[in-house]
């Protein structure tokens, strides 16, 4: 019984990084060139605090017009992001960096998705022979009565005037 539900576990633990390794994003490769659009979604106004695609503040244009400069320099995505926090600091990045303290933003979520699997996996099972051996036990009897007192019960229903 043991060996079942190790084998459910390592089942569930398989299943769960299987769907970790195929979550949208996990093997893409970065894009050469960078675009303002692309750039414009992930980063940040440092005035407005809002994304930079959405900012109309003097600091938002002047955050586009350097990033322009980056991309004419044929700059990546990453090294531009890199240049922008040198040089507006880490409060420019709409996603926190995937390290330090940051990096549990990114593995909470699905290891809590990874045990919440794993806990269904060993008992989903067990409550399902809970339920059969339920309805496989027999229906507890009734209890008869003697005939004097149903025969005083059947009185006393009939005088009963509901």
């Amino acid at each position: 019984m043991r060996l079942a539900v190790r084998r459910r576990v390592k089942i569930g633990l398989l299943l769960a990084s299987l769907a970790l390794a195929l979550a949208p994003g996990a093997w893409a490769a970065p894009k050469p060139r960078a675009s303002l659009t692309d750039i414009e979604n992930d980063v940040m106004c440092t005035i407005c605090h809002e994304p930079l695609a959405v900012a109309q503040s003097l600091e938002a244009d002047q955050e586009r017009a350097y990033i322009r400069g980056l991309i004419a320099k044929g700059m990546t995505k990453p090294q531009i992001e890199r240049n922008l926090v040198a040089q507006y600091g880490e409060a420019v990045l709409g996603k926190p960096p995937a390290s330090g303290i940051s990096l549990t933003v990114y593995i909470l979520p699905p290891a809590i998705l990874a045990i919440g699997i794993a806990i269904l996996v060993v008992t989903l099972p067990r409550w399902r022979r809970r339920t059969r051996a339920a309805a496989s036990q027999p229906a507890v009897a009734q209890p008869t009565l003697d005939p004097a007192d149903q025969a005083r019960l059947e009185r006393e229903l009939s005088e009963y005037p509901g």
